[in-house]
């Protein structure tokens, strides 16, 4: 049989302990396959870590001494825009949760979280999908849903919460365009447009791919809505 793939992870955080239990961590988890090939304390350290070891997915936390790891996001992603980014943090996932996930991140989990909740955001970043509680994902639910009190969608408040890239990718899914498609267009890996995917859901309170499509198809043929069409493709680095 042929070996199974393993998961290369990297862990940038400043505090020794922490960052060598999560290891522990990690390379516990039984048959996982996932393996930590380095630990990093600043953003330095981080970037010379990924450009040699190319790991699959980064565990970031944001306190690093003098530095941010919010500013780490947008550096790992332009090196690989494949690469799974999960903040794990001690600050409260009701400030910063939605700034990582515009930044690049897949998911935000704060380290008083147990154990077995750690490796369950592990996995869901690892599997293309956005992490976040289930207390903050229903907040930014509420506040990005872009209902009015009567039901009606607010196109306006709704879509504005949508990066340039989730506006084209969510355009090309109300035009019929499946993921392969969509990705050969904008020269993305398939991996990618799906966490776009994962990312519009979220904003905009969809519970599934199919809701997705349904409300890609009225943002598309909405007569009052201008979808910049013809603008030039943002390139992604």
């Amino acid at each position: 049989m042929p070996e199974a793939k393993t998961i290369k992870v990297m862990i940038v955080e400043d505090h020794p302990l922490f960052s060598k239990g999560l290891a522990s961590l990690i390379a516990g988890a039984g048959k996982s396959g996932y393996t930590v090939i380095g630990e990093a304390a600043n953003l330095s350290e981080a970037m010379k870590i990924a450009q040699q070891e190319k790991p699959a997915l980064a565990i970031v936390d944001i306190g690093l001494g003098k530095e941010n790891g919010m500013d780490l996001i947008p550096r790992l992603k332009s090196l690989d825009p494949d690469m799974a980014i999960l903040v794990l943090s001690m600050r409260d996932e009701r400030y910063y949760s939605e700034r990582v996930l515009r930044l690049g991140a897949r998911g935000y989990i704060m380290k008083t979280e147990p154990s077995a909740k750690v490796l369950e955001a592990v996995k869901t970043v690892m599997a293309g999908k956005v992490y976040l509680s289930d207390s903050e994902r229903e907040r930014i639910f509420e506040a990005m849903t872009g209902e009015s009190q009567r039901g009606a969608k607010d196109w306006a408040g709704s879509i504005r919460k949508l990066s340039d890239r989730e506006i084209q990718v969510f355009s090309c899914v109300g035009e019929g365009m499946g993921t392969a498609e969509i990705a050969g267009k904008f020269n993305l890996s398939t991996k990618t447009i799906d966490t776009h995917k994962e990312h519009i859901k979220l904003k905009l309170h969809c519970d599934s791919s199919n809701e997705l499509r349904r409300l890609a198809i009225e943002w598309v043929n909405h007569p009052d809505i201008p979808h910049n069409r013809d603008n030039p493709i943002v390139q992604e680095k």
